[in-house]
């Protein structure tokens, strides 16, 4: 599962990239800065994770992670091609989750593409380009959908209707996201389409460091234009946060960090919400081999959990022996919670719960 980094070009993009993946792109003051897709596996924070360490002190320890592409600028006219607008466009496609780097800070050393800082055109600029690529896509499975519909064919005369809705959505400027279709309607005709505006979306606010805390004007009206979009918005000062990614003492960052009020970087928060927008959870297990951070999707049964790890798990799953994360912590140990009664015994039809300690007994 992958999230994508989109924005106009000089938003903070790549320097937001760089605070949060190892990798360095290349971060310049002019657009098409990035023409490969960047793509990095970020560690995802968890306090959790490290409670587990501190009680089990394990030889190793392994976080979840999510994987961030940084893609390059899109512009005006690149549903047409213009810039390097297909390619971003197939780059984007090809992720399952969006964050929308939106400048919400003035600076006069940093150009704007369009000139001035004004971030819901920003905002509506890119969201055109991905409706209009959306809308090229809903009119090729018309042409063939309608010929179908034609003959009769009741399921073509249901993905005709779905994909008629669509394309007068996208015509008005609505991105397919903020529609509601039945589960079966959805699963069938919308998902297999894989409609750029289908896909979760995330506004990162790039504010100075002075708006780290309470964000601006800017950000006020972001929140204002994206209210009835089912989108988060994150204010994050992303020059502050590279400025804090250059310092290696833990200390020295954490002082940093208190100056501005934060209490742990903004790319952190970040990273964790990004791991959200994929709608994805961890589930751990607690050896004194290893103590390891494992994604499944929410709502994952501990069969799939178990396949996580590998698929003759799943395939030979017999049970799960599964400890709340909160029991694990206030008991202190596998041995405590087994002793309190706390460890529990569940079968296949057990939906993970995010934070659940689990240990699987399979057979192949």
């Amino acid at each position: 599962m992958k999230a994508g980094i989109v924005g106009l070009p000089n938003v903070g993009k790549s320097t937001l990239f760089n605070c949060l993946s190892n990798a360095k792109a290349q971060s310049a003051n002019f657009p098409f800065c990035t023409i490969e897709p960047n793509i990095g596996i970020v560690n995802v924070p968890d306090p959790r994770l490290e409670k587990l360490e501190e009680l089990v002190n394990p030889v190793r320890v392994q976080p979840a992670t999510v994987e961030i592409v940084d893609i390059a600028g899109l512009v005006k006219g690149a549903s047409k091609g213009e810039g390097l607008g297909n390619q971003f466009l197939a780059n984007i496609r090809e992720t399952d989750a969006i964050l929308h780097v939106l400048r919400c800070f003035d600076n006069d050393n940093i150009i704007h593409v369009d000139g001035n800082i004004n971030p819901i055109r920003d905002k509506e600029t890119i969201d055109m380009e991905l409706q209009l690529k959306d809308l090229e896509t809903v009119d090729k499975k018309l042409e063939k959908v309608k010929r179908a519909a034609k003959t009769g064919n009741k399921e073509a005369q249901k993905e005709e209707a779905v994909l008629l809705k669509i394309k007068a959505a996208l015509e008005a400027g609505t991105s397919v996201r903020t529609l509601e279709f039945s589960e079966d309607d959805y699963n069938d005709f919308v998902v297999p389409s894989q409609f750029i505006t289908d896909k979760p979306v995330m506004y990162v606010c790039n504010v100075d460091e002075g708006a780290a805390v309470t964000g601006n004007k800017y950000v006020d009206l972001v929140k204002e234009a994206v209210k009835d979009e089912n989108a988060e918005v994150l204010v994050l000062a992303v020059g502050t946060e590279a400025d804090i990614n250059e310092l290696d003492d833990y200390e020295e960052r954490q002082m940093f960090l208190s100056d501005i009020g934060l209490d742990e970087p903004g790319a952190s928060k970040l990273i964790r919400s990004a791991y959200k927008l994929l709608k994805q959870q961890t589930y751990f297990t607690a050896g004194v081999k290893e103590v390891r951070a494992w994604t499944v999707d929410i709502g994952a049964t501990a069969p799939q959990a178990a396949g996580v790890i590998h698929t003759d798990f799943e395939k030979g799953f017999i049970r799960a022996e599964v400890i709340s994360y909160n029991d694990f912590e206030t008991l202190g140990s596998e041995a405590k919670v087994k002793e309190a009664g706390k460890m529990r015994v569940e079968g296949k039809n057990y939906v993970v719960k995010d934070g659940d300690v689990m240990h699987f007994l399979f057979n192949v």
